[in-house]
């Protein structure tokens, strides 16, 4: 079992707050989580037929004869469970009484998220970083904003491609054939986008979600254009916009606003999106292994979309609070991602996919400290590389070995 960063921060959470929702998609280990945390308290699954039609008969008789704490998982498979455990927390309010986990993100549901406001701590759990794979455990935020790094960090090509094709999914990530795990991806997938959209949206047949999940696949890391992308799957944007909230429900994608020094025009930008996982990206591709090590370098979007990943993961667990954004001005000048903490501090963020860098690499994270003199903490490039490069007191280059 791997040791997850997010278990001090669900037990802390335990400590004062009568609900708290692991939230994150299948298969990224909440189950094993929450059964590690809380081994000697009752654990009921509503995967289970008997568990499920008992929840959705009667949810209040259902939550007032369950004795003591318990762990509920998959409770957004009976939306009503959330008002009886509202009522049952109101009798009373007993810190760590309902300890849930939900594969659907409760605030793309407002009908849940609201039932238990003020109730209720929700926190995210993503698949593996890479850092609780090689059970070396720190905070990527934290140093990003301190800017106390090592002068080298190993990087070995062979090892990085395995790690990207893997992805973070703790089942993926086991098994060691390619084609083993190529089956679970595909499994998973089907899984998902069957069983889960239908409950979530109560349509059958949704027969266009594979051939979107490949073509948001291609275009990961790019900015969102639904004009396009309808044209692209022959779907209307009505109805792909509601799939691409049903898919970001679900954690299969994430969105990336974009930052701008003006808070008010910041939603007037497109977003970038992202799968969330980077191994289900380069499956989705069509990637293998042979075929990226056989290419020259390494592909540039699968690479920003492990660091999108990484970081999201970290976002989790690190005392820097922060949103992740990514900034580009009408003239085309990028940076990758921006991180931005609540003293509105910026550390830029560019991705490279090459072992070489050059002054002119930094030209968007210079741009971007032109723009924001006063908030712009450190602009950091990764690249493929061994040593750590600092081109003046606020741009560095780092190794993605880093992760």
């Amino acid at each position: 079992m791997y040791p997850r960063n997010m278990s001090p921060l669900v037990l802390e959470a335990l400590g004062d707050s009568p609900v708290v929702l692991l939230n994150g998609a299948r298969q990224v280990g909440k189950s094993t989580l929450v059964r590690g945390i809380r081994p000697d308290v009752r654990y009921l699954t509503l995967d289970d037929p008997a568990v499920l039609a008992a929840a959705h008969a009667d949810p209040f008789g259902f939550v007032a004869g369950l004795d003591g704490p318990v762990c509920l998982d998959e409770v957004q498979r009976a939306p009503g469970l959330f008002l009886a455990i509202k009522a049952e927390v109101d009798k009373q309010r007993t810190p760590g009484r309902f300890l849930l986990t939900g594969s659907a993100n409760v605030l793309l549901l407002p009908q849940m998220a609201e039932s238990l406001a003020g109730r209720m701590e929700i926190l995210e759990l993503w698949p593996l970083a890479q850092c609780e794979i090689s059970r070396q455990p720190f905070s990527l935020i934290d140093l990003l904003f301190a800017g106390d790094f090592a002068e080298h960090y190993p990087f070995e090509r062979g090892d990085f491609i395995k790690r990207l094709r893997a992805g973070g999914y703790p089942e993926a990530v086991e098994r060691r054939s390619e084609r083993r795990r190529e089956a679970w991806l595909e499994s998973y997938l089907a899984t998902i986008l069957q069983r889960d959209v239908r409950d979530l949206a109560q349509i059958e047949g949704l027969t266009d979600l594979p051939r979107l999940m490949q073509l948001l696949a291609a275009r990961s890391g790019g900015l969102l254009n639904n004009a396009e992308l309808s044209r692209s799957s022959g779907i209307t944007q009505t109805t792909l916009r509601r799939y691409l909230t049903l898919l970001e429900t679900l954690f299969l994608i994430r969105q990336v606003p974009a930052w701008s020094s003006n808070l008010g025009k910041r939603l007037q930008k497109s977003p970038k999106l992202f799968l969330s996982d980077y191994g289900l990206m380069a499956h989705l591709q069509g990637r293998s292994e042979a075929s990226v090590t056989e290419g020259h370098g390494l592909p540039g979007a699968l690479m920003e979309s492990f660091v999108h990943a990484e970081l999201a993961k970290h976002q989790g667990w690190a005392a820097t609070r922060t949103r992740l954004m990514h900034y580009r001005t009408t003239t085309g000048v990028e940076v990758d991602f921006v991180l931005e903490n609540r003293r509105s501090e910026l550390v830029g963020i560019e991705v490279k996919a090459a072992a070489t860098i050059k002054a002119k690499d930094f030209n968007g994270l210079r741009h971007l400290r032109d723009t924001a003199p006063e908030q712009f903490r450190r602009g950091v490039l990764f690249y493929t590389g061994e040593e750590v490069v600092r081109f003046d007191e606020q741009l560095v280059a780092v190794p993605v070995g880093v992760f």
